[in-house]
């Protein structure tokens, strides 16, 4: 039964479908656009915890226990997890979810985790592997700052193109029937280098990496931009955004009325002082946890093409002046 669809991409026979999903976000994000549509919404960025990376720790044991319990199934049922966040060693991921004891694969993607963890545990489903499996990530605007940036007492200025990362979990249940959103379909990313080294500058880097998985996506599909209703980035921001936009019209396809970014939906650009928009793990996760899934169940979108955004660096690789490659990998969703 060969589902491989073009170079890159898988086109599911049988797809999968999502049963159940979360989303707990920190007070920034809950007073965002977003913020009624979120399933927890914390007043403490620190989740009554000590410090910030067992703070996301925390989040990600609660957005999955949610996810599970929407989906109505005992967590003894989940064959594998796969989940990842952007702390070395992922040490959100393993700290916040050893107590479900659920078999897991612990994947990087940078803030593209998402979709990898959807496409791993869809292709996980669809190959009879499980009959459920569960994806999840998260972020922490104060963890990443620390690890990747500067602490937050330095007070440092941010540039305009800079996005803020989101504090956000976003958990999901994959199964063989129920629910109104399928899989149908993946496109997965390959590693883009276009030299940029300016890793404030999140949505130059990872551009070009989208562009490269959105038009991939449409030659082993042979379809465009008109076969959806929204094609959806991870975290590009506005300044990314009008990249991609303006890479994919040389590659012959126009998705300026098509495409939304979840880092642009998530926070209110002028009331909340985030600049380019949002970013990290938790923000594609959240937003299509909170945003996209509802309006494909309701069936207002038919079908998305999701594609969440990633830049693979680490403080390692900054201090050493490499440039920033970006990865992004298509998840195509479908209402039934």
């Amino acid at each position: 039964m060969d589902q491989t669809q073009g170079r890159q991409s898988i086109c599911f026979q049988r797809a999968p479908h999502l049963v159940g999903t979360s989303s707990v976000v920190g007070k920034k994000e809950g007073e965002g656009p977003l913020g009624g549509a979120f399933s927890v919404v914390s007043q403490d960025d620190l989740f009554g915890e000590d410090c910030w990376e067992k703070a996301e720790s925390e989040m990600q044991r609660e957005a999955l226990e949610l996810a599970i319990q929407n989906a109505g199934i005992p967590k003894e049922k989940i064959r594998y997890l796969y989940g990842g966040d952007l702390l070395g060693q992922l040490i959100a991921t393993s700290f916040g979810l050893e107590s479900f004891e659920i078999p897991w694969f612990g994947i990087y993607g940078a803030c593209s985790t998402c979709g990898e963890a959807l496409a791993l545990a869809a292709m996980t489903v669809a190959g009879n592997y499980g009959d459920y499996t569960a994806a999840v990530t998260s972020s922490h605007f104060a963890s990443a700052e620390k690890q990747f940036r500067f602490p937050l007492a330095y007070g440092n200025q941010r540039p305009l193109s800079a996005t803020w990362t989101v504090t956000g979990s976003g958990a999901f249940v994959l199964g063989k029937n129920g629910g109104h959103v399928r899989i149908t379909g993946i496109t997965v990313g390959k590693v883009v280098d276009y030299g940029v080294q300016d890793s404030m500058n999140m949505g130059a880097c990872m551009a070009p990496a989208a562009s490269n998985t959105i038009a991939g996506h449409f030659r082993d599909f042979e379809n465009g931009p008109l076969e959806y209703d929204k094609i959806i980035t991870g975290d590009l921001g506005y300044v990314g955004q009008e990249i991609l936009i303006d890479l994919l019209k040389k590659e012959g396809y126009d998705i300026s009325q098509k495409h939304m970014d979840c880092g642009i939906e998530i926070y209110d650009r002028e009331r909340q002082d985030t600049h380019s928009g949002g970013s990290g793990c938790g923000c594609s996760a959240t937003v299509l946890s909170a945003l996209i899934l509802p309006k494909l169940e309701k069936g207002i979108w038919k079908r998305v093409l999701f594609v969440p955004t990633g830049a693979l660096m680490s403080p390692v690789s900054f201090n050493e002046g490499q440039s920033v490659p970006g990865i992004a990998h298509g998840i195509v969703l479908e209402h039934c």
